[in-house]
């Protein structure tokens, strides 16, 4: 079916009673780029969310992913790939990419196919997530027929695996790009060398002003390990720990004037809102663990040293009692050859990012900018934001508007502007979400990430 045009790829596809053997399936990238075979899709029952009468397959990949794919019944020829955020850790799970599809249901609402890996590996591995992602689009081929075109979705850490996938499924031999063009939301764009600085920050200065992660009678470890692998940690015992010291899951005139004067220096010096402080930590935590035990073989990636932190009733004694790490070089090294974009994108890039994100700042924007110009590709990207304190899903008329633009842009239109994908979405919101008010903000730009997390 891959020679197929789309529309008759999906008229021989849903013209099926039963599934599709793919016999295409041994050309699919396999665990590290390895061939191997891939498991036969099963129809299903859509996930909630998914435009009526669409057509629903899922299954579990050569390496071990699961997956959905979704083709509504008003197929416009688009299909949108998506890499999810997270990470998750842990072994892989079949109900990450139902929730995903769940969650980006728009797409097939607004006409677009939908296919998403779940990834075959937990934990903080960019590569091997990007090539879940190509995989699960070759699937779509193999099994639907080839799109007239397709885009590459990544929200949140998913971003970073979409901009490194771009990267890495650039043009091959016959000079064609896998995808036509990237739409990234909610961005972690900084890579891990810049992204996690923050982390390690919040783990040095939690440690100094409660003390208790890890407790005075634990056995100490550097903070930069996240945890030991024998801890037996749980989440529920280090949100108990962190609410100990600084109330923060108590109304504020619950709290004890200790327990609110440390809160503050850990929130006014990190730059982070209450609400986010035991999510931040639990992934200063165990993603940290799987950062260096499973990815780096122990070796450090993070560092500190050098850097003074201001906020605190007294930033000279703050500073003083702190633990210092340097990076191990190869550490980092290899974490960068895996986590860091390098802005070599062959394609039109669109990004969408709330001003106020708690848990991808902002200012990561500026970051990736960057690294555009430096890879020559600034003038293929777009950067637009939003009156947004949303991380995980700001609303349908912001993503669909972001999505039309973007698509125009691809094939052969004006390159957008933040002011016309406002204007966009202005005109979408009436039929999208009539409650709801479009809140790009056409005139913001990012501020440095230096002038967010101290630089290092």
């Amino acid at each position: 079916m891959q020679g197929l045009s789309w529309r008759a790829g999906l008229r021989f596809a849903l013209s099926r009673k039963a599934v599709l053997t793919l016999a295409a399936a041994w050309l699919l990238i396999g665990a590290h780029g390895a061939m191997a075979q891939s498991t036969k899709p099963a129809l299903a029952d859509c996930p909630q969310g998914v435009a009526a009468g669409s057509r629903c397959l899922n299954g579990r990949d050569s390496a071990g992913a699961y997956y959905w794919l979704a083709v509504p019944p008003d197929w416009n020829g688009v299909l949108v790939v998506h890499a999810h955020g997270g990470p998750e850790l842990g072994e892989p799970k079949a109900q990450r990419p139902a929730a995903d599809l769940t969650r980006w249901s728009v797409w097939t609402r607004a006409g677009y196919a939908y296919a998403g890996s779940g990834f075959h590996r937990g934990g903080v591995e960019v590569r091997s997530a990007a090539e879940d992602t190509e995989r699960v689009r070759q699937l779509f081929v193999a099994e639907i027929g080839a799109p007239k075109m397709t885009v590459l979705h990544g929200q949140s850490w998913g971003a970073g695996v979409a901009a490194k996938a771009a990267e890495m499924f650039a043009p091959g031999v016959d000079g064609k790009h896998a995808y036509d063009a990237v739409l990234l939301t909610s961005g972690v764009l900084g890579g891990g060398t810049q992204s996690y600085n923050f982390r390690l920050d919040l783990r040095v200065i939690y440690q100094a002003v409660c003390g208790n992660h890890p407790k005075p009678e634990e056995p100490g470890y550097p903070l930069w390990q996240g945890l030991p692998l024998d801890s037996k940690l749980t989440r529920a015992e280090l949100a108990t720990r962190v609410d100990d010291c600084t109330g923060v899951r108590k109304k504020p005139e619950q709290r004890s004037a200790e327990q609110r004067q440390r809160l503050k220096t850990v929130v006014d010096v990190i730059g982070i809102p209450e609400s986010s402080l035991i999510g931040h930590l639990n992934w200063a935590t165990w993603h940290f663990q799987d950062i260096v035990f499973k990815r780096l073989s122990g070796g450090n990636p993070f560092s500190n040293d050098g850097v003074f932190y201001l906020g605190s009733a007294d930033d000279a004694a703050l500073n003083a009692q702190l633990a210092r790490y340097r990076f191990e070089p190869q550490a980092r090294a290899a974490f960068s050859a895996d986590t860091d974009p390098t802005g070599r994108i062959g394609v039109p890039v669109l990004t969408v990012h709330g001003i106020h994100d708690p848990i991808a700042f902002v200012e990561l924007e500026s970051v990736f900018r960057d690294t555009m110009q430096q890879g020559g590709s600034l003038d293929r990207l777009v950067q637009t934001f939003t009156e947004d304190r949303d991380h995980s899903y700001q609303n349908d008329a912001h993503y669909v508007a972001a999505m039309r633009s973007l698509l125009d842009w691809a094939q052969g239109g004006s390159k957008p502007t933040p002011a016309s994908v406002a204007a966009r979405c202005q005109a979408l919101e009436p039929v999208l979400e009539p409650a709801r008010n479009c809140r790009f903000v056409p005139g913001f730009t990012p501020q440095p990430l230096s002038t967010r997390v101290p630089a290092r």
